[in-house]
């Protein structure tokens, strides 16, 4: 079974689609004859997987917009999206048992299936076995960093995070971690406190950053608290 799609469902059915499963789109035409002989090998190499594998199907004459984005020059062609990215694709007709390999070929293993449900299970000791099969897993280290610094173990939090690029959720953590534990809710007096100290104290200043980085860009206080911030170090 495949599902036809167009310029307008291209975000919704391939790109957000292929967070959860990998996206096969098979970019065709109705005059294309190789196209034809294909699109039903995809299908049957698709269907085996049980919804695994997703298949879409993208007809080049009426979808524009979709065939600029994969530059597409000839058809059949064939490519496999995983998280909004293309990881895989082919051009042409190739043999049945080569597009079967390449439809398993995006199957997990056992092994991303076992890391999967270790992370899923969250706790502590599934997290920390998640950590073995991949100790640069971004989601496994991020979930077990906030576990720590629940417990009071921020130290150890913070040199798990050192494994993985600094982001936006590292930050937050981090944050929480070097905090020991996270302040009040009502922030403007620690920050008013620690605003006249930010230009001389490094401690202070990281203090002062974290907290911003706990209350978040949707606390409306987080953007003026910044400029503050900046107006005292320049």
């Amino acid at each position: 079974m495949s599902i036809d799609v167009t310029d307008a469902t291209f975000q919704t059915e391939v790109l957000d689609r292929s967070g959860t499963n990998p996206v096969i789109v098979d970019l065709w035409a109705p005059w294309c004859g190789p196209c034809r002989t294909i699109g039903p090998i995809l299908e049957r190499a698709t269907d085996a997987t049980d919804g695994d594998v997703v298949l879409v199907k993208v007809n080049v004459d009426e979808n524009p917009g979709i065939s600029k984005a994969f530059q597409v020059q000839s058809i059949p062609a064939v490519y496999a999206l995983r998280n909004g990215e293309v990881v895989d694709g082919f051009v042409g007709a190739y043999p049945e048992h080569v597009i079967e390999q390449f439809v398993q070929s995006l199957l997990p293993t056992a092994e991303q299936n076992e890391l999967a449900a270790l992370i899923a299970a969250g706790d502590e000791p599934s997290l920390r076995a998640a950590l073995e099969i991949e100790p640069g897993n971004e989601d496994a280290i991020i979930a077990l960093g906030e576990l720590l610094v629940e417990a009071g173990n921020g130290e150890e939090a913070l040199a798990l995070l050192a494994r993985i690029p600094e982001s936006e959720r590292t930050r937050k953590v981090a944050a929480a971690a070097r905090l020991g534990e996270k302040p009040a809710d009502d922030h403007d007096a620690t920050l008013v406190a620690l605003l006249d100290r930010v230009k001389t104290d490094d401690e202070a200043r990281q203090q002062y950053v974290d907290i911003l980085e706990l209350m978040g860009a949707e606390d409306p206080r987080t953007a003026s608290y910044r400029k503050q911030l900046t107006a005292r170090l320049y």
